[in-house]
Protein backbone atom coordinates (compact mmCIF):
# COMPACT_ATOMS: atom_id res chain seq x y z
CA UNK A 1 0.00 0.00 0.00
CA UNK A 2 3.07 2.83 0.77
CA UNK A 3 4.69 2.10 -2.39
CA UNK A 4 1.00 2.33 -3.93
CA UNK A 5 1.25 5.83 -2.59
CA UNK A 6 4.68 6.45 -2.71
CA UNK A 7 4.40 5.09 -6.97
CA UNK A 8 1.14 7.64 -7.33
CA UNK A 9 3.10 10.65 -6.15
CA UNK A 10 6.33 10.09 -8.35
CA UNK A 11 3.77 9.66 -10.84
CA UNK A 12 1.74 13.18 -10.81
CA UNK A 13 5.26 14.71 -9.58
CA UNK A 14 6.67 13.24 -13.05
CA UNK A 15 3.09 14.50 -15.05
CA UNK A 16 3.34 17.92 -13.69
CA UNK A 17 6.98 18.55 -14.59
CA UNK A 18 6.30 16.70 -17.94
CA UNK A 19 3.72 19.16 -18.53
CA UNK A 20 5.98 22.09 -17.22
CA UNK A 21 8.05 21.44 -20.25
CA UNK A 22 5.82 21.32 -22.43
CA UNK A 23 4.00 24.58 -21.17
CA UNK A 24 3.12 26.75 -22.90
CA UNK A 25 1.20 25.46 -26.19
CA UNK A 26 -1.09 28.40 -27.06
CA UNK A 27 -1.44 32.22 -26.12
CA UNK A 28 -1.29 33.37 -22.66
CA UNK A 29 -3.36 36.34 -21.58
CA UNK A 30 -1.80 38.72 -19.60
CA UNK A 31 -4.24 40.84 -17.52
CA UNK A 32 -3.03 44.74 -16.53
CA UNK A 33 -5.18 46.02 -13.84
CA UNK A 34 -4.46 49.58 -15.17
CA UNK A 35 -4.53 51.71 -18.90
CA UNK A 36 -2.19 51.91 -21.25
CA UNK A 37 0.32 54.12 -21.29
CA UNK A 38 0.99 54.31 -16.76
CA UNK A 39 3.83 52.26 -14.97
CA UNK A 40 1.80 49.20 -15.09
CA UNK A 41 0.92 48.92 -18.31
CA UNK A 42 4.96 49.51 -18.81
CA UNK A 43 6.29 46.87 -16.45
CA UNK A 44 3.36 44.63 -17.72
CA UNK A 45 4.42 44.65 -21.43
CA UNK A 46 7.83 43.99 -20.64
CA UNK A 47 7.49 41.45 -18.96
CA UNK A 48 4.99 39.86 -21.36
CA UNK A 49 7.63 40.42 -24.18
CA UNK A 50 10.00 38.31 -21.88
CA UNK A 51 7.91 35.75 -21.84
CA UNK A 52 6.80 36.11 -25.41
CA UNK A 53 10.28 35.79 -26.53
CA UNK A 54 11.13 33.11 -24.02
CA UNK A 55 8.39 30.56 -24.70
CA UNK A 56 8.13 31.48 -28.11
CA UNK A 57 3.96 31.96 -27.67
CA UNK A 58 1.94 35.67 -27.89
CA UNK A 59 1.70 36.43 -24.71
CA UNK A 60 -1.26 38.73 -25.19
CA UNK A 61 -1.43 42.03 -23.13
CA UNK A 62 -5.02 42.98 -21.65
CA UNK A 63 -6.07 46.16 -19.81
CA UNK A 64 -8.82 45.54 -17.46
CA UNK A 65 -8.83 49.12 -15.82
CA UNK A 66 -11.17 50.00 -13.22
CA UNK A 67 -11.52 50.62 -9.10
CA UNK A 68 -7.59 51.04 -8.74
CA UNK A 69 -6.54 48.18 -10.37
CA UNK A 70 -9.58 45.85 -8.73
CA UNK A 71 -11.22 44.86 -11.59
CA UNK A 72 -8.34 43.55 -13.37
CA UNK A 73 -7.36 41.75 -10.07
CA UNK A 74 -10.72 40.07 -9.70
CA UNK A 75 -10.86 39.03 -13.36
CA UNK A 76 -7.42 37.48 -12.91
CA UNK A 77 -8.30 35.56 -9.02
CA UNK A 78 -11.53 34.25 -10.67
CA UNK A 79 -9.41 32.95 -13.96
CA UNK A 80 -8.45 29.31 -14.21
CA UNK A 81 -5.75 28.06 -12.42
CA UNK A 82 -4.60 26.42 -16.14
CA UNK A 83 -1.59 29.03 -16.61
CA UNK A 84 -2.91 30.46 -19.78
CA UNK A 85 -3.67 33.77 -17.64
CA UNK A 86 -0.71 35.60 -15.77
CA UNK A 87 -1.34 39.23 -13.81
CA UNK A 88 0.08 42.28 -12.86
CA UNK A 89 -0.54 42.76 -9.01
CA UNK A 90 0.48 46.36 -7.57
CA UNK A 91 1.09 48.26 -3.83
CA UNK A 92 -2.71 49.06 -4.80
CA UNK A 93 -4.16 45.49 -4.52
CA UNK A 94 -2.01 45.79 -1.03
CA UNK A 95 -3.71 48.39 0.10
CA UNK A 96 -7.61 47.75 -0.86
CA UNK A 97 -8.45 45.33 2.04
CA UNK A 98 -7.61 47.32 4.14
CA UNK A 99 -9.92 50.83 2.72
CA UNK A 100 -12.73 48.49 0.57
CA UNK A 101 -15.71 47.19 2.72
CA UNK A 102 -16.50 44.43 -0.11
CA UNK A 103 -13.64 42.98 -2.46
CA UNK A 104 -13.60 40.43 -4.66
CA UNK A 105 -9.98 38.99 -3.75
CA UNK A 106 -7.59 38.04 -1.20
CA UNK A 107 -3.67 39.73 -2.20
CA UNK A 108 -2.61 36.39 -0.49
CA UNK A 109 -5.12 33.84 -0.55
CA UNK A 110 -6.06 34.30 -4.17
CA UNK A 111 -2.61 34.30 -6.24
CA UNK A 112 0.56 32.25 -6.80
CA UNK A 113 2.91 34.42 -6.64
CA UNK A 114 5.71 34.67 -8.99
CA UNK A 115 8.29 37.65 -8.40
CA UNK A 116 8.19 41.47 -7.26
CA UNK A 117 9.19 43.19 -10.68
CA UNK A 118 10.14 46.31 -9.47
CA UNK A 119 9.58 48.96 -6.81
CA UNK A 120 9.13 52.86 -7.25
CA UNK A 121 10.36 55.66 -4.98
CA UNK A 122 8.03 58.37 -5.21
CA UNK A 123 9.48 62.00 -4.79
CA UNK A 124 8.15 64.04 -1.85
CA UNK A 125 7.86 67.76 -3.79
CA UNK A 126 6.73 71.24 -3.15
CA UNK A 127 5.54 74.33 -5.61
CA UNK A 128 9.06 76.22 -5.93
CA UNK A 129 7.64 79.18 -4.52
CA UNK A 130 7.08 77.46 -1.03
CA UNK A 131 9.45 78.50 1.59
CA UNK A 132 10.75 75.22 2.29
CA UNK A 133 14.14 73.11 1.12
CA UNK A 134 14.25 70.56 3.85
CA UNK A 135 11.23 68.02 5.03
CA UNK A 136 12.14 69.98 8.30
CA UNK A 137 11.24 72.96 6.70
CA UNK A 138 8.07 71.68 5.65
CA UNK A 139 7.09 70.03 8.76
CA UNK A 140 7.91 73.34 10.69
CA UNK A 141 5.82 74.82 7.88
CA UNK A 142 3.31 72.40 8.08
CA UNK A 143 2.39 73.00 11.50
CA UNK A 144 2.40 76.68 11.73
CA UNK A 145 -0.07 76.36 9.10
CA UNK A 146 -2.67 73.48 10.26
CA UNK A 147 -5.34 72.72 7.55
CA UNK A 148 -4.13 74.95 5.38
CA UNK A 149 -1.71 73.42 3.15
CA UNK A 150 -3.34 71.28 0.74
CA UNK A 151 -1.45 67.88 -1.39
CA UNK A 152 -2.58 65.88 -3.95
CA UNK A 153 -3.29 61.93 -5.00
CA UNK A 154 -4.40 60.51 -7.86
CA UNK A 155 -7.42 59.06 -5.46
CA UNK A 156 -8.18 57.97 -2.48
CA UNK A 157 -6.54 55.13 -1.04
CA UNK A 158 -4.21 55.39 -4.43
CA UNK A 159 -0.70 55.08 -3.21
CA UNK A 160 0.36 58.90 -3.26
CA UNK A 161 -2.77 59.03 -0.67
CA UNK A 162 -1.37 56.42 1.58
CA UNK A 163 2.41 57.95 1.58
CA UNK A 164 0.94 61.33 2.49
CA UNK A 165 -1.18 59.90 4.93
CA UNK A 166 1.46 57.96 6.56
CA UNK A 167 3.91 61.45 6.69
CA UNK A 168 0.89 63.18 8.24
CA UNK A 169 0.92 60.37 11.13
CA UNK A 170 4.49 60.08 11.71
CA UNK A 171 5.04 63.50 11.44
CA UNK A 172 2.12 64.88 13.03
CA UNK A 173 1.27 67.54 10.98
CA UNK A 174 -2.19 68.48 9.52
CA UNK A 175 -2.58 68.72 5.38
CA UNK A 176 -5.49 68.42 3.65
CA UNK A 177 -6.31 65.69 0.98
CA UNK A 178 -7.34 66.50 -2.88
CA UNK A 179 -7.57 63.25 -5.09
CA UNK A 180 -7.57 63.66 -8.92
CA UNK A 181 -8.53 60.68 -11.32
CA UNK A 182 -4.91 60.53 -12.44
CA UNK A 183 -1.22 61.54 -12.01
CA UNK A 184 -0.99 63.98 -14.55
CA UNK A 185 -3.41 66.62 -13.90
CA UNK A 186 -2.36 66.44 -10.03
CA UNK A 187 1.13 67.22 -10.83
CA UNK A 188 -0.08 69.91 -13.54
CA UNK A 189 -1.87 71.67 -10.57
CA UNK A 190 1.09 71.38 -8.56
CA UNK A 191 3.03 72.89 -11.01
CA UNK A 192 0.44 75.50 -11.20
CA UNK A 193 0.35 76.43 -7.28
CA UNK A 194 -2.65 75.36 -7.22
CA UNK A 195 -1.72 72.23 -4.62
CA UNK A 196 1.39 72.85 -2.24
CA UNK A 197 3.03 69.38 -2.26
CA UNK A 198 2.89 65.40 -3.02
CA UNK A 199 4.05 62.02 -3.65
CA UNK A 200 4.04 60.87 -7.36
CA UNK A 201 6.10 58.05 -8.92
CA UNK A 202 9.85 59.03 -10.10
CA UNK A 203 8.90 58.29 -13.00
CA UNK A 204 6.25 60.62 -13.54
CA UNK A 205 8.00 63.77 -11.52
CA UNK A 206 11.55 63.72 -12.68
CA UNK A 207 11.40 65.42 -16.17
CA UNK A 208 9.50 68.41 -13.48
CA UNK A 209 11.87 68.77 -11.44
CA UNK A 210 14.43 68.80 -13.46
CA UNK A 211 12.95 71.57 -15.13
CA UNK A 212 12.82 73.29 -11.58
CA UNK A 213 8.95 73.05 -12.37
CA UNK A 214 8.93 70.85 -8.90
CA UNK A 215 11.23 71.15 -5.82
CA UNK A 216 12.57 67.40 -4.80
CA UNK A 217 12.14 67.32 -0.71
CA UNK A 218 12.93 63.89 0.05
CA UNK A 219 12.43 60.00 -1.20
CA UNK A 220 10.02 57.83 -0.14
CA UNK A 221 12.12 54.76 0.33
CA UNK A 222 14.78 53.40 3.11
CA UNK A 223 17.35 53.59 0.28
CA UNK A 224 18.30 56.67 -1.49
CA UNK A 225 17.32 56.65 -5.34
CA UNK A 226 20.66 56.33 -7.39
CA UNK A 227 19.48 58.58 -10.18
CA UNK A 228 19.18 61.49 -7.50
CA UNK A 229 21.89 60.52 -4.81
CA UNK A 230 22.23 63.97 -3.38
CA UNK A 231 18.55 63.70 -2.35
CA UNK A 232 17.81 62.63 1.16
CA UNK A 233 15.28 59.65 2.22
CA UNK A 234 12.21 60.85 4.74
CA UNK A 235 13.83 58.40 6.95
CA UNK A 236 16.73 60.47 6.90
CA UNK A 237 15.42 63.17 6.94
CA UNK A 238 14.20 63.10 10.56
CA UNK A 239 11.10 61.15 10.47
CA UNK A 240 12.50 57.20 11.68
CA UNK A 241 11.04 54.12 10.11
CA UNK A 242 9.87 56.08 7.13
CA UNK A 243 9.66 53.42 4.19
CA UNK A 244 6.76 53.30 1.29
CA UNK A 245 6.83 52.99 -2.27
CA UNK A 246 4.97 52.21 -5.36
CA UNK A 247 5.47 48.60 -6.87
CA UNK A 248 4.83 46.38 -9.50
CA UNK A 249 4.80 42.01 -9.52
CA UNK A 250 3.61 39.27 -11.38
CA UNK A 251 1.06 36.58 -10.22
CA UNK A 252 -0.86 33.96 -11.53
CA UNK A 253 -4.32 33.02 -10.33
CA UNK A 254 -4.42 30.34 -7.02
CA UNK A 255 -3.54 26.73 -7.68
CA UNK A 256 -1.80 27.37 -10.89
CA UNK A 257 0.91 24.85 -10.84
CA UNK A 258 4.05 25.39 -9.03
CA UNK A 259 6.13 24.30 -12.29
CA UNK A 260 4.47 26.62 -14.33
CA UNK A 261 4.86 29.19 -11.65
CA UNK A 262 8.48 28.22 -11.38
CA UNK A 263 9.10 28.52 -15.04
CA UNK A 264 7.67 32.02 -15.15
CA UNK A 265 9.68 32.83 -12.29
CA UNK A 266 13.20 31.86 -13.85
CA UNK A 267 12.23 34.07 -17.34
CA UNK A 268 11.55 36.83 -15.13
CA UNK A 269 14.04 36.82 -12.43
CA UNK A 270 17.08 36.50 -15.42
CA UNK A 271 15.30 39.26 -17.41
CA UNK A 272 15.32 41.64 -14.14
CA UNK A 273 18.53 40.46 -13.27
CA UNK A 274 20.67 41.31 -16.20
CA UNK A 275 22.37 44.76 -15.71
CA UNK A 276 20.76 46.26 -19.54
CA UNK A 277 17.41 46.12 -17.40
CA UNK A 278 18.50 47.37 -14.66
CA UNK A 279 19.89 49.89 -15.79
CA UNK A 280 16.58 51.02 -18.25
CA UNK A 281 13.99 50.65 -15.04
CA UNK A 282 16.38 53.20 -13.52
CA UNK A 283 16.06 55.45 -15.64
CA UNK A 284 12.27 54.93 -15.64
CA UNK A 285 12.07 55.75 -12.24
CA UNK A 286 11.83 52.03 -11.13
CA UNK A 287 14.47 49.56 -9.09
CA UNK A 288 13.88 46.13 -10.52
CA UNK A 289 13.92 43.36 -8.07
CA UNK A 290 12.96 39.46 -9.19
CA UNK A 291 12.82 38.47 -5.45
CA UNK A 292 11.53 34.59 -5.34
CA UNK A 293 8.12 33.85 -5.01
CA UNK A 294 8.81 32.89 -1.38
CA UNK A 295 10.29 35.80 -0.77
CA UNK A 296 7.55 37.78 -2.22
CA UNK A 297 5.02 36.10 -0.18
CA UNK A 298 6.67 37.64 2.97
CA UNK A 299 7.21 41.14 1.15
CA UNK A 300 3.08 41.14 0.34
CA UNK A 301 2.56 39.90 4.21
CA UNK A 302 4.86 42.87 5.38
CA UNK A 303 3.13 45.36 3.10
CA UNK A 304 -0.35 44.46 3.72
CA UNK A 305 0.34 44.80 7.63
CA UNK A 306 1.83 48.24 7.03
CA UNK A 307 -0.89 49.87 4.80
CA UNK A 308 -3.70 48.60 7.42
CA UNK A 309 -2.26 50.24 10.27
CA UNK A 310 -1.91 53.33 8.20
CA UNK A 311 -5.67 53.05 6.60
CA UNK A 312 -7.21 52.57 10.05
CA UNK A 313 -4.99 55.55 11.77
CA UNK A 314 -6.09 57.63 8.60
CA UNK A 315 -9.28 56.21 8.78
CA UNK A 316 -9.88 55.81 5.33
CA UNK A 317 -12.45 54.15 3.96
CA UNK A 318 -14.41 53.03 0.73
CA UNK A 319 -17.69 51.59 -0.47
Amino acid sequence: MFLRILSSAAALACAGAVFAQAYPTKPVRFIIPFPPGGPTDLMGRTAADQLSRAWKVQVIADNRAGAGGNIGAEACAKSPPDGYTICMMTVAQVISPSIYRKLGFDPLRDFSHVTLMATLPSLLTTHPALPVKSLKDLVALAKSKPGEMVYASTGNGSSPHMLMEMLKAMAGINVVHVPYKGQASAVVDQMSGQIQLAFNTAITTLPHVKAGKLRPIAISTMQRFPPMPDLPTVDESGIKGFDGSSWQSVVYPRNTAREIVAKAYQELSAMLKAPDTREKFLAQGAMASGISPEEFVAFIKLESAKWEKVARIANVKLD
